[in-house]
């Protein structure tokens, strides 16, 4: 860890050039890089529409080889009525636009010679990705930083490329959307070549760096630190994730609660909503939400829904007087 403590460097999302110089440019030099730890943040814009990439990533990967995803015939029935809107081709949204824009509440019907097109730029974009930030790492190995700096990799959020019939992201909490990459390298502490079935949560990674520098933990902070998981030195550090979608300040609202095997979605105007079994149903085409056998286990993940966002929130400050 050395005398100053860890340094942190942190990639996220697939790189523009520039962006990859700028990194670079701002990582300690030689003699340096000992006078104090640091912390980078690097966030790349793709892959993401428009789906351009130069060359020779462009022409990577061939467009009739890609497999879209699709929808399944009849699985929006049993949703909300703004997934069934998506296979219309002018879908009325009305409200839900009100006063602004609400992302991916449009029609999802795209011809699918096109969408392969896509796919095969988005599969070069993420191998440009790989590319730009191997060269960030490959200068911490020349510098001789890599043992000494924890490294992660992540996301925002997935995207849809067929699947359920979506391409694009919205109030659609498939796994596709949440489910998202998420690698941690920290030589010698963190296990190597090692999978994790933990759940993990974006909001995690600030009371994870803070515990790592030795500043935390912040109570205000509606994150947990994933540090001992990452390490392997303890048990998971939550058994739930909360993920929000409020495009706009009422509609469309949804709340996502995800446990191991079952999630459940809620709308803030809607009485639709979402129960899928993870294990039996893993691609979330039979939706639980009305079937008269699960309604138990919807009672049951509504009150632990509940709770968890009771536990989640943050004690904004100490007690300070009795009553």
């Amino acid at each position: 860890m050395g005398p100053h403590g860890p340094a942190l460097a942190i990639a996220s999302g697939v790189a523009l050039h520039t962006l990859d110089r700028r990194t670079l440019h701002r990582l300690p030099r030689e003699g340096k890089k000992r006078e104090k730890p640091f912390f980078l943040w690097t966030s790349f814009p793709d892959p993401h529409p428009p789906y351009t990439v130069p060359e020779p990533w462009a022409s990577m990967y061939d467009p009739e080889e890609m497999e879209p995803g699709e929808v399944v015939p009849g699985e929006h029935d049993l949703n909300a009525p703004h997934f069934s809107k998506t296979q219309e081709l002018e879908p009325d949204f009305a409200g839900w636009h009100d006063p602004h824009e609400a992302h991916g509440c449009d029609s999802h019907l795209y011809p699918k010679d096109e969408l392969k097109k896509d796919m095969a730029a988005y599969y070069g974009m993420m191998s440009f990705l790989d590319r730009e930030v191997g060269r960030i790492l490959d200068y911490l190995d020349a510098e001789g930083m890599t043992e000494d700096t924890l490294v992660v990799f992540t996301t925002d959020h997935g995207h849809f490329l067929g699947q359920h019939g979506l391409v694009a992201k919205g109030p659609f909490h498939y796994e596709d959307m949440l489910r998202i990459p998420f690698i941690v390298s920290w030589p010698g502490r963190v296990p190597e070549g090692h999978v994790s079935k933990a759940i993990q949560s974006l909001l995690d990674l600030t009371p994870t760096f803070l515990e790592v520098t030795g500043l935390g933990p912040a109570p205000e902070l509606q994150g947990v630190s994933q540090l001992q998981t990452w390490l392997g030195t303890g048990p998971d550090a939550r058994g739930f994730a909360i993920c929000e979608n409020r495009h706009n300040p009422v509609m469309p609202h949804v709340t996502t609660y995800v446990e191991d095997r079952f999630k459940i979605s809620v709308y803030r105007t809607e009485e639709h909503g979402e129960l899928f079994d993870l294990e039996e149903d893993p691609t979330e085409i039979n939706n639980l939400w009305h079937d008269p056998d699960s309604q138990s286990l919807k009672t049951q993940m509504l009150l632990r829904m509940l709770q968890g966002v009771q536990s989640s929130e943050p004690l904004k400050s100490p007690r300070v007087a009795q009553a």
